[in-house]
């Protein structure tokens, strides 16, 4: 139809346009797809990275990971946010938020100021939070326990006479 109204493709809404803004992204400039096996360092400097398929190493964005259903990460991971929908084995630093989908796995420790477990993740690994834009060494306790306070045993030196 010329000078019509164009419809949506769904491969359009799904996976944008090169560098288009997706809703709750920053540019989808970077994709993994599905088949494909990596193993090495991804630095994107600007934009989302999408992991379909098999990465082993490090992985550092700006903005979004977003692992897919069939992304199976094994990396160190520091990033703004990340969207997990597969399986990550390794530790995830994320400045924001991190969120694990339902029928996720994650193996590892993640760092994080928000976070979203959906039913059916298996998640095993510890978490650290802390309000936002505060590093954990400026987050102190309000409350200290006594009950914690005196069932900590003494520190003893090993050696000492």
């Amino acid at each position: 139809m010329i000078g019509g109204k164009k419809e949506a493709r769904k491969e359009d809404i799904m996976f944008g346009k090169e560098g288009e803004q997706m809703p709750g992204e920053g540019k989808m400039n970077s994709i993994i797809g599905k088949g494909c096996k990596i193993n090495g360092t991804v630095i994107v400097s600007e934009g989302t990275l999408r992991i379909d398929g098999d990465f082993e190493g490090t992985i550092q964005v700006p903005d979004q990971l977003v692992v897919g259903k069939d992304g199976r990460v094994k990396a160190e991971i520091k990033v703004k946010s990340a969207v997990v929908g597969g399986t990550v084995i390794g530790n995830i630093d994320a400045k924001e938020k991190i969120e694990l989908q339902a029928g996720s796995r994650l193996e590892g420790d993640i760092k994080t100021t928000r976070l979203v477990i959906d039913e059916g993740v298996f998640f095993e690994g510890n978490c650290k939070m802390s309000p936002e834009g505060q590093s954990r060494s400026d987050v102190k306790p309000s409350i200290q326990s006594s009950q914690y306070q005196q069932s900590r045993k003494p520190e003893v030196s090993v050696g000492a006479k």
